[in-house]
């Protein structure tokens, strides 16, 4: 029997909720905004890029890029490498950076800035663009018409609840922060994920080149 929109739509959602869930490069810089912006609303900038940069790859990957992705192993292969070095470069950043306040200044990014970032962590992360292609492109292929588009639909509501959730859980965790120590927790975590995801796609990488 044919899948109708509501089955396609929820497939669509519980893919994009398993793929988004894992504290990953995205989810961890959002989730830092939330808590460290002196409001919500100053944090939408990160949450509102991370949240169009997604529909862009998820519109991407539903229309067929995800064929070229995935029938071409140079191209993944040059993805993982070029992501790695960057999600290296980040980690140790993150690492060195030290926060001047409770309210981590320098961890603090402006509207631009908070863009700039997060659309480098959405658009350059390997991770994000092979889930999204590759597996949202590779399961929206057995959908066609009204079908795809459920698909796309719940795929893309996922995410863009799931950002702006991750910042409010940011913020209301921030409230509590009067000492700096959840900045600085959040720097030596998020450099420790971003470059472990880092590592694991340099290793990788080299193992597809031998």
């Amino acid at each position: 029997m044919p899948a109708s929109p509501g089955a396609a739509a929820l497939h669509g959602f519980i893919l994009a909720l398993g793929l988004i869930l894992p504290l990953g490069v995205q989810n961890v810089f959002i989730f830092q905004q939330g808590a460290l912006q002196r409001s919500f609303r100053k944090a939408l900038p990160a949450v509102l890029t991370a949240a169009v940069c997604d529909t862009l790859l998820i519109g991407l990957a539903v229309t067929g890029m995800s064929l070229a992705v995935l029938n071409n192993g140079w191209l993944e292969t040059l993805l993982m490498a070029a992501g790695s070095i960057f999600l290296l470069y980040m980690g140790i950043s993150l690492w060195r950076r030290q926060p001047n306040s409770a309210f981590g200044e320098a961890a603090v990014y402006s509207g631009r800035r908070q863009i700039a970032f997060a659309a480098s962590v959405s658009l350059l992360n390997p991770h994000a663009i092979l889930d999204t292609i590759g597996v949202i492109g590779g399961a929206s292929l057995q959908y066609a018409g009204t079908n795809r588009l459920a698909f796309a639909l719940s795929c893309i509501v996922v995410s863009w609840v799931w950002f702006a959730a991750l910042a409010l859980t940011g913020r209301l965790a921030g409230r509590w922060d009067h000492s700096g120590r959840l900045t600085r927790l959040l720097n030596k975590a998020s450099a420790v994920i971003v470059a472990a995801i880092g590592l694991g796609l340099l290793y990788t990488a080299v193992s597809r080149l031998f």
